[in-house]
């Protein structure tokens, strides 16, 4: 098995569909993830992807194999998130790891993987919003160091729950380094292949 954290691209909207639906009340349509991939100019969508061997064919699925020298393997994406780079604020618009695998870590190096794009980014500060009520969320993102600054009351319109505003200051250097030894950390824990944090989003987009 092995992970891949990357830029979300067209092909992956059906797979990250269903995770949002999975997630969230109401969930973004797919002309929305559309726009954010293939004509948003401020944004930096990410997926991280879990590929996997195939059991091995039997028979003569396996000849074939063999004689082709084809790899078999499944790809799937388990979580991803959103970026809005806009002047010196970097916005966490949504984050979700697919239900069947949480508890692996999966959201938090998504998580980490924003942040630290926010660093190459040179932006001043990450910014997002959680359900007051979503503390498994609040608590990841404070072991993050992001801290409380605000509430939005009902800022939630399916049931009018309120929002904590949480943020991260990215121009202290002590921080900056902190941020970078705790990605260095996930990338030796989950052995995850970066091809995310300082790559240029496919489209060119600044």
């Amino acid at each position: 098995m092995s992970l891949i954290l990357r830029y979300m691209t067209m092909g992956d909207v059906p797979q990250v569909i269903t995770i949002d639906r999975l997630s969230f009340d109401p969930p973004w349509s797919a002309r929305s993830y559309a726009y954010e991939v293939s004509e948003s100019t401020y944004s930096h969508m990410v997926v991280l992807e879990q590929t996997v061997e195939v059991a091995p064919a039997t028979g003569l699925r396996r000849l074939v194999k063999n004689l082709s020298g084809a790899q078999q393997a499944e790809r799937q994406i388990v979580a991803y998130g959103g970026l809005w780079h806009i002047a010196d604020e970097a916005h966490i618009s949504t984050i979700a790891t697919h239900p069947a695998e949480r508890g692996r870590g999966y959201g938090e190096i998504v998580l980490a993987g924003m942040v630290r794009r926010a660093l190459t980014l040179n932006a001043a500060y990450v910014v997002l919003e959680v359900r007051v009520s979503n503390t498994a969320a609040q608590n990841l993102y404070r072991k993050h160091d992001f801290q409380i600054t605000d509430v939005k009351p009902r800022y939630y319109h399916n049931n009018g729950e309120d929002a904590y505003d949480m943020r991260l200051m990215l121009t202290d250097p002590v921080m900056k380094q902190r941020i970078e030894e705790r990605y260095a950390s996930l990338r030796a824990q989950h052995r995850f292949i970066d091809q995310y944090t300082d790559v240029p989003p496919p489209r060119g987009q600044t």
